[in-house]
């Protein structure tokens, strides 16, 4: 047995691995199966389209793949993604495979699409790999996260996601190697903001050199610090400011009653809108809301140091970046892997066989993914 049959007997359903050798046995016939998803989703198809065809190399199978929409559509929720025809003995126990690597791309996709359309002036960069179960689902994030921004930027202009936080995902962005300047560990381990800029930029000085700054809960402090430091890279646009605080505490300056001034100077109409819980506290609540964005940005400019761009993750949610554009918070990066599906669930994909032998038949109930006559 091939490497590739060890796999495919220790990774599929059992059933589908009994339904081969009852096939086998009593007879093939040439079966298609129609792939759906039930929600609305960014088509996704070609890592799952890759491993089928190596799947059809390897036993020396033919496949018929029609695919019913071009990548990077958007595809409702029951609608047929795509069909493909074989011997029932080469494909019935592909199944659990290949669906795995199309329906949670598909959803990440539409996830990362919103959050470009809903702030189309902000460079995201995909930071999902930590998040993800293994380097085989960060290259499928990662792809759904470039092919929901190719989306954004053709329909609305969105700069979208402009790179991955590591080199083995870059490709999907056209990029050679991964993006991110430094961790909370560098700056532990420098002493203190400033210095852990000036190794990085000493070490790395063709990077533009983007700065954490919430480390000692002095994001304002440290913020001024290095950008007088750093008054050549601010003078050419070449530093910014990324704040990551933690929803244990405000940022430095901040708390309720000052957060609910700023943005009642800055965007009246944010707090006088009804807003749930969630809403009020990534406005005006601990961590990186539109307040401490509106802050940092209002501190900057007061200095001198408008040209400084901000960068901010933790927890940018669609949702999250939805109220973001919604407010105008004042960002230009964001970091995030909160586009990976929430709701497991909804990246369950399946297939159903709609013909045999090229008469249609399929359960009842799922009529619907019959193909249409021409």
């Amino acid at each position: 047995m091939s490497n590739f049959e060890d796999y495919i007997s220790s990774r599929a359903d059992s059933y589908f691995k009994r339904t081969r050798q009852i096939v086998r046995r009593h007879g093939d016939r040439r079966v298609t199966y129609a792939v759906f998803m039930r929600r609305p989703v960014i088509f996704c198809p070609r890592l799952a389209l890759d491993w089928v065809e190596g799947a059809a190399r390897e036993r020396d199978a033919e496949f018929h793949i029609e695919l019913q929409f071009e990548e990077g559509a958007l595809v409702g929720a029951g609608e047929t993604l795509l069909y493909i025809s074989g011997q029932m003995s080469d494909l019935v126990d592909l199944e659990t495979i290949y669906l795995q690597r199309l329906g949670a791309p598909c959803v990440a996709a539409y996830n990362a699409y919103e959050m470009c359309v809903d702030l189309p002036s902000v460079e995201f960069l995909a930071m999902d790999a930590r998040h993800c179960a293994g380097d085989g689902m960060a290259d499928l994030m990662a792809y759904a996260a470039s092919v929901g921004s190719e989306r954004a930027r053709i329909e609305n202009g969105a700069i979208g996601f402009v790179g991955s936080a590591n080199d083995g995902t870059a490709h999907y962005f056209d990029q050679k190697e991964g993006f991110g300047t430094m961790p909370h560990a560098l700056i532990g381990y420098a002493g203190s903001t400033v210095r852990a800029a000036e190794l990085f930029h000493d070490t790395f000085p063709d990077i533009p050199l983007t700065v954490l700054v919430d480390y000692y809960g002095r994001e304002i402090t440290d913020s001024l610090a290095v950008c007088t430091r750093f008054l050549d890279l601010v003078q050419a646009g070449s530093l910014s400011l990324r704040i990551d605080t933690h929803g244990g505490r405000f940022i430095e300056g901040l708390d309720t009653a000052s957060s609910y001034a700023i943005l009642e100077q800055k965007v009246p109409e944010a707090i006088r809108t009804y807003r749930t819980e969630t809403e009020l506290r990534w406005l005006v609540g601990t961590g990186v809301t539109a307040a401490a964005l509106y802050h940092l940005r209002s501190n900057l400019d007061k200095a001198g140091f408008n040209k400084v761009k901000i960068a901010a993750s933790s927890g940018f949610t669609p949702a999250k970046c939805r109220l973001m554009g919604q407010v105008g918070a004042p960002v230009d990066v964001i970091g995030t892997g909160s586009y990976l599906p929430e709701n497991w669930f909804e990246t369950y994909a399946t297939a159903d066989i709609v013909a045999y032998d090229g008469r249609a038949e399929v359960k009842v109930g799922r009529e619907f993914l019959l193909q249409k006559k021409s």
